[in-house]
């Protein structure tokens, strides 16, 4: 059994107004170990807001959040970072840090215990799955975009959580490394920990998720496996696009219907 089974993180009528406007209204969902979990919506649907909420990062307006039926609200810093680990979207690093320092942040949560031991492995191990191993002595304020958001995720990586949030971790990659993101999301699922990424091109997410959580208007739209998902009827309503959906390898992919 997988020492992270245990470790579900339920959401019951989760609803978070900011400066009076609702910007997420009654969102329930389970966030399961062995699963990739994609949130996906249109721009400002609340998709960010419901990942801040689900990792602790945010407190609901509404509502309750629990991992292993603990509430996140009671639960030390200290040990909400040893439960789970957030890559955000405003992650940066002002400082010029070198790039083996960045990804060593990430083991902070494991100061003086014994995991922390194994700190040397767990950063090596990171560089080398986000393909950054070369930049290892670099100043992070000297990377590119792409580079800085691999690092970023390498710190994430390295602090070895059961869960695992990553707001938007594809979205100054190029198409290499997009897929090199979500493969790792799928690895760690398939480890046993719990994965769920803020994706917006829906055919990538499509292509990796075990389930999908549609996101509109602050509302779940709908929750479930892509196939179950994504149709052209409701993409088409949530997005107001007309789009044409072709299976590949058994998985949704969507295409825009252009004019000719």
């Amino acid at each position: 059994m997988s020492p992270y089974s245990s470790r579900v993180i339920t959401a019951a009528e989760v609803g978070v107004d900011l400066d009076g406007v609702t910007v997420l209204d009654g969102v329930s969902l389970d966030v399961i170990p062995g699963e990739v979990l994609c949130l996906v919506g249109p721009n400002g649907a609340g998709k960010s807001t419901l990942l801040a909420v689900l990792s602790g990062e945010r407190r609901p307006t509404r509502g309750t959040v629990a991992i292993g039926g603990r509430e996140l609200g009671g639960i030390r810093h200290t040990e909400l970072a040893r439960l789970r680990s957030v890559l955000t979207q405003e992650n940066s690093v002002s400082f010029p840090f070198r790039v083996s320092e960045v990804v060593a942040m990430g083991r902070a949560p494991w100061a003086r215990t014994l995991e922390g031991r194994d700190d040397v492995r767990a950063v090596t191990e990171a560089m080398d799955a986000t393909d950054i191993r070369h930049l290892a002595t670099r100043r992070y304020t000297a990377l590119s975009g792409g580079e800085r958001a691999r690092v970023s995720l390498a710190r994430v990586l390295a602090q070895r959580a059961g869960t695992v949030f990553l707001d938007e971790p594809t979205a100054s990659l190029d198409l290499r490394h997009q897929e090199d993101v979500m493969r790792i999301a799928r690895g760690l699922a398939a480890e046993g920990r719990a994965v769920v990424v803020v994706v917006h091109d829906l055919s990538l997410a499509s292509a990796y998720a075990d389930r999908l959580a549609l996101v509109a208007g602050g509302r779940l739209e709908a929750i479930g496996s892509p196939a179950e998902v994504l149709t052209e009827e409701r993409i088409e309503r949530v997005y107001g696009l007309p789009v044409e959906l072709h299976l590949v390898g058994g998985r949704p992919v969507v295409v825009p219907t252009r004019g000719t």
